[in-house]
């Protein structure tokens, strides 16, 4: 994404906050085909394809859809799904998240920072843009420690705002992007003040030290690698995500349903 792209956007109605997550998701996904599974098992490109009647839409099957349930293009999922189900059929590859936690891991820091890094971005991994750390924090709030939940929320605003004291700079790639003279929106800004205080800040401010290194295509990390880091600090419900009754179950089964009519 160019420079001219940031303002292109700008002029057709983005908010700069818009603009610059789509930018992310545009690089997580450029990762994802590089080293990824077929288009079916990424649930945002499936909804994209239908919504513009794409002609490789499995012979135009998205046209006037209709659908309630499986959406047979896309991986069905077990009848209790776990978080490691949901990885493997509807976030995959998710490459991104996957090289971010391996970062942390390798830098020796506890399974809550290297739980927090591998969920990080599952909002934008399950098809949410704006705002994709308040949606992520809320969509596993249930089932982490309020620490990582509290962490996911606040990296959106970090990533914006340098820190030199920890080694994190306003990243390059930004500059290149947006242009010198960009500006975060005032919630951004006061978001940022507000967490620099937070007594977890620095548990937030570790999700961005390593996320801005974890776009390697040539790295190729196994979701399995985390099953055991995932086991202590996720609390998978025995119901199954998306059917246990919680305050965000009917986020989760949008995830399995994602092109359901209703």
């Amino acid at each position: 994404m160019q420079r001219r792209t940031f303002f292109a956007g700008l002029a057709g109605g983005m908010s700069a906050m818009q603009v610059a997550e789509a930018a992310e998701e545009a690089a997580s996904a450029k990762l994802d085909r590089e080293v990824g599974l077929p288009w079916m098992c990424d649930v945002a490109d499936a909804g994209r394809r239908i919504r513009a009647n794409d002609p490789t839409d499995m012979g135009g099957a998205g046209r006037g859809l209709t659908m309630m349930g499986d959406d047979p293009r896309l991986p069905s999922m077990p009848e209790r799904p776990t978080l490691m189900d949901f990885f493997k059929f509807r976030f995959a590859p998710a490459n991104h998240l996957l090289q971010s936690a391996n970062l942390a891991q390798k830098a020796g820091h506890p399974d809550k920072i290297v739980l927090a890094c591998l969920l990080h971005d599952i909002a934008l991994a399950s098809g949410t843009r704006t705002d994709h750390g308040y949606w992520g924090a809320q969509l596993i709030e249930p089932y982490v420690d309020e620490e990582v939940s509290w962490a996911i929320r606040a990296h959106q605003s970090l990533k914006f705002l340098p820190d030199p004291a920890v080694g994190y700079e306003y990243p390059r790639s930004y500059v290149r992007m947006f242009g010198a003279d960009y500006k975060p929106e005032p919630y951004i800004v006061a978001a940022y003040e507000e967490a620099r205080k937070h007594k977890w800040y620095m548990t937030a401010r570790l999700i961005t030290l390593n996320d801005v290194y974890a776009f390697d295509p040539k790295v190729r990390v196994s979701f399995d690698q985390f099953e055991d880091v995932i086991g202590r600090t996720f609390r998978n419900p025995k119901e199954g995500l998306g059917f246990d009754g919680s305050s965000v179950a009917h986020m989760w089964r949008s995830v399995i349903w994602p092109n359901n009519y209703l």
